[in-house]
C-alpha cells in the first residue's frame, strides 16, 4: 500500500476510564482515508517534540473516519491526547505489515492486554464481516481499565479478566477459561510477557498465531534500525517487517 503523508483532524475525542483516550480523525482536505489493513500504524508529528510518534490505527469504520486509542505515557502522547477537537496533525501512513486475513468458518482468538487492544478492534471487525467466529480475550490490572472495551467488538464472544478480579475473571488474560478452546488461529497485542505466554499457548497445541510487536520506533521506514527483533532469518526492523509476526519466524522460547 502506499504511503500518504496527511493532515489529519481531531473530531472527536473522548477519555476511557482506565486513562486512554479514543480519538476519531477525519482528513483535513475532506477527503476519503487511504486504504488501511488491521494491524499497521502510522507516524504522527506532535509539536514539540523532534521525532514523529508511532500509534496504533484502532479502526477506519467508513472511508472518511481513523480511530486510535492512545495511551498519555510521556510528553508527546500526553500532547496529542489533551489537543481539542479541530487540532490538526501531520500524519505519514499506513505503515507495516498487518495481521493475516481469515475467512468464513475460522475460529480466531484476539488477545489483548491494555493499549494493546488497539489494533485489535479493525482486526476483529474485518473477521466477523468475512464470516470468521471471534472470541476477543481482554485482560487489564483493574475493570477501570476493561470496562469500555467490550462495546468495541461487535459481532465477537468477548470475555474479561482483571489482575484484581474486580471486573470479569479474577487473573491474567492468559487464565481465562476461553483460552483452552479450540481455534485455527490467535492473534495477540500487548505487553510482551503476555504475548510471549500466548505464544508458548499456541506453539505446544499447534495453533497458528501471530502476534503485533511494540517495540521502540523512531522513524518507521527502517532508517533508523532502532527497532530490531532477532528473527530467525536474521535481525528485522519492525516498522517494516511488521508489526505483526507469525510466531514461526521469531526466536522466542
Amino acid at each position: 500500500m502506499t504511503k500518504q503523508l496527511l493532515d489529519l483532524r481531531i473530531v472527536s475525542r473522548r477519555r476511557l476510564p482506565g486513562g486512554m483516550w479514543h480519538l476519531v480523525f477525519s482528513r483535513a482536505d475532506g477527503e476519503p482515508m487511504p486504504a488501511v489493513l488491521p494491524g499497521q500504524f502510522a507516524q504522527i508529528r506532535i509539536d514539540g517534540t523532534l521525532l514523529r510518534r508511532p500509534i496504533s490505527i484502532s479502526d477506519v469504520p467508513d472511508p472518511m473516519h481513523l480511530h486510535m486509542l492512545v495511551r498519555p505515557v510521556g510528553d508527546a502522547t500526553s500532547r496529542l491526547c489533551s489537543a481539542a477537537e479541530g487540532s490538526v496533525f501531520n500524519v505519514l501512513l499506513p505503515l507495516g505489515r498487518g495481521f493475516t486475513p481469515a475467512g468464513a468458518g475460522d475460529k480466531v482468538l484476539l488477545v489483548g492486554g491494555g493499549v494493546g487492544c488497539a489494533p485489535l478492534v479493525m482486526l476483529c471487525r474485518s473477521l466477523v464481516a468475512a464470516g470468521a467466529e471471534v472470541t476477543v480475550a481482554i485482560g487489564g490490572r483493574t475493570a477501570a481499565d476493561v470496562d469500555a472495551l467490550p462495546e468495541m467488538y461487535p459481532g465477537a464472544r468477548v470475555a474479561v479478566s482483571t489482575d484484581d478480579g474486580s471486573r470479569g475473571h479474577h487473573g491474567l488474560v492468559t487464565t481465562l477459561p476461553e483460552m483452552a478452546l479450540d481455534y485455527s488461529r490467535i492473534c495477540t497485542c500487548g505487553p510482551t510477557p503476555m504475548m510471549k505466554a500466548v505464544a508458548r499457548m499456541a506453539r505446544e497445541r499447534g495453533i497458528d498465531c501471530e502476534v503485533s510487536l511494540e517495540n521502540m520506533m523512531a522513524c518507521g521506514l527502517g532508517a533508523c534500525l532502532c527497532c530490531i527483533e532477532k528473527t530467525v532469518e536474521g535481525n528485522v526492523c519492525v516498522c517494516t517487517e511488521g508489526p505483526v509476526f507469525n510466531i514461526n519466524r521469531l526466536t522466542w522460547q
